[in-house]
This record gives structure tokens, C-alpha cells and sequence, in this order.
């Protein structure tokens, strides 16, 4: 496309990107409509796309399994560049940089995640686990397991995330519960526990900033 060719990628919208993605060896004008359907049913929205399934996208006229799998493939391609760690481990030393830095990791899971950030004093990554997933409601965390790893890595300050795949950011009980009894744990072996923050597509939840912490 010589909009993109001249003018860089990043003039070209959405649909027009798309376009590129899945128009390989098929007429230009085909696959911008086939683009404009694709985000048609996905409310207009690349998140949605993202999450869609393969016999989703199917139902696009013309939309078969290789154009399928290859927008698929250039989604993942996007959550993966944000999901890359830099050179430097960074610094989370508030509520927002948590967020910025699990954002991309969890936001388009349909079930619910936890997620434990394990950290040196000065509040440096030192690594990132996956401790639970679970249903589309609550996910199961097992305390004994993010301390035992906190030990076995050498952290003196970890950060509880989870996800609302409902988009709601308000804790419920189970999240109360599990926040106090973590605290609990992490005050009995001399752990700094920073925060729990709750995760959605349009912003956060944090105890710490709540003073629940």
C-alpha cells in the first residue's frame, strides 16, 4: 500500500491495517472490506478482535483459516511486544507502574488470573509468575506458594495482580480475604507486601492507594 510505503505505518487506520494483515494474494479492495467486517462484528474494537476464536473470524465472508490464523498470529505478535521485558528490569514503585507493566499481560484473558511480582527492596523486578488461574469470577491462590517462591528467589517485596475480566474494578470478599491473609503471611516472614491490584481494560484497583494495605 503505498500510503504506507510513503507515509509510515503509523498514518494507516485500523481497518487498513488489517487490510495488510490479511490481504496477501487477494484483491485490495476485497480485503478492506473483509477489514471492515472483521472489526464490524468486534464492535469496532482491536481488543475484541483479539479475543475472538478462529470460526469468529470464519464467519467474515472469505476470512478462512490462513487469514484467520495469520490476524491471530500478528495479535499475539502485539501482546507480546508489550509482554517483552527491557534490557533493565523496571521499577515498580507505584500502583500505576504495576498497572502499566500487567496491563498487557492479562488484559484480554477471559478467565481470571493471579499474578505475583516478586521484588528487591529498592522495589526492582526480579520475576514475574503466574500463581493461579481460574473461572470467570474468582481464581484459587495458594499463599504458602507465593511465599515459598518469594524465599526461594530472594525477595523482600511482592506485589499481588489479578484481573476482572468483567471489567469491574471493585474488590469482592474473596479478594479482601485473600488480600488480609497474604498480608498476614508476608508480615510473619519479614516480607514486604506492596499492594494487590485489581486489573481491567479501563483501569485498576489498589489497595495501597485505598489504604487497605
Amino acid at each position: 500500500m503505498y500510503k504506507a510505503v510513503n507515509n509510515g505505518m503509523e498514518t494507516l487506520t485500523n481497518i487498513e491495517l488489517l487490510s495488510l494483515v490479511i490481504g496477501q494474494g487477494t484483491d485490495q479492495n476485497q480485503s478492506i472490506t473483509q477489514a471492515r467486517k472483521l472489526l464490524a462484528i468486534s464492535d469496532g474494537r482491536l481488543r475484541n478482535l483479539a479475543e475472538k476464536r478462529l470460526e469468529e473470524l470464519e464467519v467474515v465472508q472469505g476470512v478462512k483459516d490462513c487469514k484467520a490464523m495469520a490476524l491471530q498470529a500478528a495479535m499475539e505478535l502485539g501482546k507480546r511486544y508489550f509482554m517483552e521485558e527491557p534490557s533493565q528490569m523496571p521499577e515498580l514503585c507505584s500502583a500505576d507502574a504495576i498497572y502499566r507493566y500487567m496491563r498487557p499481560h492479562i488484559i484480554s484473558l477471559r478467565v481470571e488470573e493471579a499474578h505475583v511480582l516478586f521484588m528487591r527492596q529498592n522495589l526492582s523486578l526480579i520475576k514475574h509468575e503466574r500463581v493461579s488461574s481460574g473461572g470467570l469470577t474468582e481464581t484459587a491462590v495458594d499463599v504458602r506458594v507465593i511465599i515459598r517462591e518469594a524465599i526461594l528467589c530472594g525477595a523482600t517485596t511482592i506485589a499481588l495482580c489479578h484481573n476482572h475480566p468483567s471489567g469491574n474494578r471493585r474488590p469482592s470478599i474473596n479478594d479482601d480475604r485473600l488480600t488480609k491473609v497474604l498480608k498476614q503471611a508476608c508480615d510473619t516472614m519479614r516480607i514486604h507486601f506492596v499492594d494487590h491490584v485489581i486489573v481491567t481494560a479501563d483501569g485498576f484497583y489498589s489497595y495501597q492507594d485505598e489504604g487497605r494495605i
